[in-house]
């Protein structure tokens, strides 16, 4: 009886204006060659990350939000190249305005 464990990345998709990539993995246990059990992990990555606002002992905000590029160096090679193609200086500037608009 041999077990084997096989995580995929069976679903990548584009949403909304902002161009949001979701990742579905599934996961699959098979003993033999065959399926046994199987799971799915979700996943949405957006084209900037919005930092934290900093504050000093008095609480008033020594540094306020900044936003930095989603950090992506450790996805698969077909997850950087979707967001690379998709996430123009357009889309992130447009994220940007909508998140500071919030």
């Amino acid at each position: 009886m041999a077990l084997e464990k096989v995580t995929t990345e069976d679903k990548i998709e584009i949403v909304g204006d902002y161009k949001n990539v979701q990742i579905r993995e599934r996961t699959t246990v098979l003993e033999d060659g065959v399926e046994i059990s199987s799971s799915f992990h979700r996943d949405s990555l957006s084209p900037m990350t919005r930092t934290a606002k900093e504050f000093d002992a008095d609480g008033k905000v020594t540094k306020d939000h900044t936003f930095i590029d989603t950090d992506i160096s450790g996805r698969s090679a077909e997850v950087q190249a979707i967001c690379n193609a998709v996430w123009t200086d357009d889309v992130k500037a447009a994220y940007k305005a909508m998140r500071e608009a919030e």
